[in-house]
């Protein structure tokens, strides 16, 4: 029996409320400018602290405003109802491969975060509990899910991305497109009750599903206690790891290179610019200078305890900084931005340190799930996204 299930009550955008994910943003003044520019953005609903009219109030006390924005957008057929239905969801780009998926409701009992721990959706990262509270908050608030989790389907990949090509190719006109931040178009096509929903589900549901993006909000969906969350699961075909790096706003140390050094860790400047490095090592840049610093690894720790972002985030920012990987003066940057973007907010003086990483490989990836292990906070930047907004579940 298959754990993923068409969405009971789904809405489906009409279109112009396609959204980037609210965790994707190196800016939060981004956010606010996106929905100044689109007032039915997704974003004016998950991040109503953010809309322009309500800056400078907490999250919780803007939560009926993102009520009654979903409710105007209803209203004004931003949205049309549909019941019992899976998704096809297909997103392309020039130069890039075709990318599949399937939005629909997968069972919360099935996440699984340790190996004594059943289940067939595996999360695997750590996550920020303060960003868990929002996103249950929220969802209490709306009795809606906005954006969903990316699953990868491990066990039958290959045959779920044939069957979703097919079923796009098939299709017809879809039912909206939308076109994100780098040009990508998502489209979406409705399937209802039949039996080529029943297939797709089934292959969906067929295989270890593991969170590539959205660690948060499938905590979210166990801690509010929702027998099912909004998903979208796609294929190792149609995904890519890119890197994740941090930036640290005010260094509590100047002298972090004598520190560094200190601590065990191979400094050398660089003659360039820090750029995103090979796995092993890390660049940095602070001051108009660049450096190449090589962690040392734990004796006898494993191996996801001795991976870069683990480095990172136990001898750079704990050791070295004394941050804790929470502190509000860290922030994390996903692939969208590159380097020369976090070196120049280093130059414009908005942060004294940029910290590039190489990205997790697919095969570091995969171990880590397979011996159900967690991954660093903020590790794994998938592209391309499942863009929010464009598929919705109702709780109720």
């Amino acid at each position: 029996m298959t754990v993923v299930h068409p969405i009971s009550r789904a809405w489906i955008t009409t279109g112009g409320t396609g959204a980037q994910n609210y965790d994707e943003f190196a800016d939060d003044a981004e956010i606010t400018g996106i929905i100044a520019a689109n007032p039915h953005s997704a974003l004016a609903i998950e991040m109503p602290h953010r809309a322009p009219e309500s800056l400078g109030k907490p999250f919780l006390d803007c939560l009926g405003d993102a009520a009654q924005r979903l409710a105007r957008d209803k209203a004004e057929g931003s949205y049309t109802p549909a019941e019992q239905v899976v998704v096809l969801y297909r997103i392309t780009a020039a130069g890039e491969p075709t990318a599949y998926g399937l939005w629909a409701l997968v069972d919360t009992d099935q996440i699984s975060t340790s190996a004594d721990e059943p289940g067939l959706v595996i999360r695997n990262e750590d996550v920020f509990i303060a960003k868990v509270r929002e996103r249950v908050a929220l969802a209490d608030a709306l009795q809606t899910l906005l954006s969903p989790v990316l699953l990868l389907q491990t066990g039958q990949g290959e045959e779920l991305h044939a069957a979703l090509a097919a079923a796009s190719d098939a299709a017809g006109a879809p039912a909206a497109t939308d076109t994100d931040q780098s040009g990508r178009t998502h489209a979406i096509w409705v399937i209802p009750a039949g039996p080529l929903q029943d297939r797709l589900t089934a292959l969906a549901g067929g295989g270890e599903l593991v969170v590539a993006d959205g660690n948060h909000r499938s905590l979210a969906a166990q801690t509010g206690g929702l027998p099912r969350f909004l998903a979208v699961v796609t294929t190792p075909a149609s995904v890519a790891i890119q890197p994740y790096n941090r930036l640290i706003a005010e260094l509590p140390d100047a002298d972090f290179v004598a520190r560094l050094t200190a601590a065990g860790a191979r400094v050398e400047e660089l003659p360039r610019p820090a750029a995103v490095p090979t796995k092993g090592t890390i660049e940095l840049y602070a001051a108009g200078r660049s450096y190449s610093v090589v962690l040392p690894p734990a004796p006898g720790s494993s191996p996801v305890e001795n991976l870069d972002h683990a480095l990172v985030e136990r001898i750079l920012l704990g050791d070295v900084l004394g941050l804790d990987p929470g502190d509000k003066r860290v922030s994390y940057i996903g692939g969208d931005y590159p380097a020369e973007w976090l070196r120049g907010e280093v130059d414009a003086g908005r942060a004294e340190l940029a910290v590039l990483i190489a990205p997790v490989t697919v095969e570091d990836f995969v171990a880590v799930n397979l011996a159900r292990q967690k991954l660093p906070r903020k590790s794994t930047w998938f592209t391309p996204k499942a863009r929010g907004g464009l598929v919705l579940a109702q709780l109720d």
